[in-house]
């Protein structure tokens, strides 16, 4: 039987110890939350701080770098570097050798090439009939009572503007 806690030593010579997860023994730093539902390769890394969701999956040899979050049902293909602070929207499919850069923003739904480079700071928004299918999956939140409230004074003050 594999040990459940590995030790590494990093670049500046200290020592961070690696739980494995269940679902693939992927590596996962302690600080970081990782669903019990999602797939973490074996050889794919969870840094500290990070968050995979639920039913997601970390390819081999992946790299979810510290703060980074991993939506729900969310694919990470083989040798993906998702770079610090990244935030990776539901239902992604980010293709094997891509390279994220710090702090990127990848909408819900949206896909990724095999191999491609995304900046630091891009943002990656949905369009069209990929943001109407992302629309129509998120849950509907009721109008709060101030949100009604304005909509309505608008409305009201349209009407005598009209008049």
């Amino acid at each position: 039987m594999a040990r459940m806690i590995e030790e590494l030593e990093d670049e500046t010579g200290a020592v961070i110890k690696y739980k494995r997860h269940a679902n693939g023994r992927g590596l996962v730093a302690p600080t970081a939350r990782v669903a019990e539902s999602a797939y973490i390769d074996a050889t794919a890394y969870v840094e500290a701080d990070a968050r995979v969701g639920l039913d997601a999956y970390v390819g081999a040899g992946s790299w979810i770098d510290q703060g980074a979050t991993v939506g729900d049902r969310t694919f990470i293909g083989a040798n993906v570097h998702v770079g610090p602070g990244t935030r990776i929207g539901s239902g992604v499919r980010v293709g094997s050798n891509a390279k994220l850069g710090r702090e990127a923003m990848i909408g819900n739904g949206a896909r990724i090439e095999r191999d491609a480079k995304i900046a630091s700071g891009t943002v990656i928004e949905l369009r069209r009939a990929a943001a109407a299918r992302a629309a129509l999956a998120a849950p509907v939140r009721p109008a709060r009572r101030a949100e009604r409230d304005s909509s309505r004074r608008a409305e009201r003050d349209s009407s005598r503007r009209a008049a």
